[in-house]
């Protein structure tokens, strides 16, 4: 394994091992506009929310690992504290990538990607028409990591008002992520689409503790068919089928399994299809 101290190899090249591990990352596209109301419009993929109560997001607008200069968008906000985040969709994505290019100060992203700015409601910088959400936002504090190229600037802010295209919502009035189609970074020029078969679902344990992989056979932690994600499967159920459900299960069974591999790629395929209690009950009645 290739270990690294960050101090001891060139900036670019570390930068690139951050963004290549680190993703997919969300991207902020930020609207922002300086003490002269000329607007500007940058993607930034350092960016998250960290907390709805009150609601909070982060993004950090890099200096440059070439000139070390910061971005306009960091002296804007200092100027102006309030920026809007459009959400970045993959019908967008060509566009903002055109907005990302360094124009001289004073140049008009918007004009230049030929995105359609709209009045914000409670701050100055426009939104972008086109994003299906778009978050007006305070700025709270721009916090500098340092001065020399590649340096973040972690700018702070509270989200004080959502505009959300109804066209991404479900019947519940909640965002589809199906619907909505957004965009992650990756590293070198590299994104991804979080959408199609690209989604799945991974339902979350809550307050049933799962029996841990801790609890399974040692047959099955050392298994050479079974993956990490299959045993993760295996221990997140609370508890296992009991005799009774097991033995009625095996009464059930026509195939028999001549040998433990064959038990597991039985399991196996029941797991892939997301029957955890059915593969329990295979592993069970073949033990």
């Amino acid at each position: 394994m290739l270990s690294i101290s960050p101090s001891e190899i060139p900036q670019n090249l570390l930068h690139s091992h951050l963004v290549s591990s680190v993703g997919p990352r969300p991207i902020c596209f930020a609207s922002t506009i300086d003490s002269l109301d000329n607007p500007n419009l940058a993607p930034f993929s350092f960016f998250n929310v960290m907390g709805s109560n009150p609601p909070i997001a982060v993004f950090s607008p890099a200096r440059s690992g070439r000139t070390g200069n910061n971005k306009d968008t960091v002296y804007n906000v200092k100027e102006i504290p309030e920026v809007v985040i459009n959400i970045v969709t993959y019908s967008m994505v060509q566009q903002m990538s055109l907005a990302s290019a360094e124009y001289p100060k004073g140049v008009n992203e918007f004009i230049k990607s030929g995105f359609t700015p709209i009045p914000s409601e409670k701050v100055r910088p426009f939104r972008v028409k086109e994003s299906p959400v778009q978050m007006e936002c305070k700025v709270l504090e721009v916090k500098e990591t340092g001065t020399g190229g590649g340096a973040g600037n972690i700018i702070i802010c509270e989200i004080i008002h959502i505009h959300i295209n109804e066209d991404v919502l479900n019947a519940d009035g909640r965002i589809d992520q199906t619907k909505i189609d957004t965009v992650g970074r990756m590293g070198a020029n590299f994104y991804c689409r979080a959408h199609g078969e690209a989604l799945f679902e991974q339902p979350q344990p809550g307050h049933n503790l799962g029996i841990g992989i801790d609890s399974l056979p040692e047959s099955l932690r050392n298994s050479k068919i079974l993956t990490g994600n299959d045993l993760g499967r295996l221990g997140n159920i609370p508890h296992l089928p009991n005799e009774a459900d097991v033995a009625a299960y095996k009464a059930t069974l026509t195939k028999k399994f001549s040998n433990q591999e064959e038990l597991h790629l039985e399991a196996k395929r029941l797991l892939e299809g997301n029957h955890v209690v059915e593969a329990w009950k295979v592993l069970l009645a073949g033990m």
